[in-house]
């Protein structure tokens, strides 16, 4: 069975969705899908297919709402958000350290931006070169 284009573009509509003041978290399904929370984010900034085709303009959400929805968005819905998912006193602030500013690249490069490392509970990991 396929989709007719509008009921396509109509998946994860995750402008509607902030627009109707539903708060939402973006992610991926590990280990069903690979871990990749830029990748997550690119995919609600661009809502690109593979053949390139825009999948809904419509529903694109800005780069600032993505961040949000794979941090703090997704800390509030496991109702974490007091303890994780922003950098905050009091907070436990496990976070990832990146080679570029996500709100200062190109939207189409969001997905390629390289991790330095991460520091998890004040301890220091670059990450490895391959």
């Amino acid at each position: 069975m396929t989709m007719g284009p509008d009921r396509a573009e109509r998946i994860n509509p995750c402008r509607t969705a902030l627009e109707s003041g539903v708060p939402l978290a973006i992610h991926s399904d590990a280990p069903v899908t690979p871990l990749g929370p830029l990748f997550t984010a690119w995919c609600a900034v661009n809502r690109l297919t593979p053949s390139g085709r825009v999948l809904g303009t419509a529903e694109r959400i800005t780069v600032p709402k993505a961040l949000h929805a794979i941090t703090l968005g997704a800390a509030f819905t496991l109702r974490l958000d007091h303890e994780i998912g922003s950098l905050e006193c009091g907070k436990r602030v496990d976070f990832c350290v990146l080679e570029d500013d996500p709100l200062a690249v190109d939207p189409a490069a969001l997905k390629d931006i390289a991790v330095w490392g991460t520091v998890l509970s004040g301890r220091i990991f670059p990450a490895r070169r391959h």
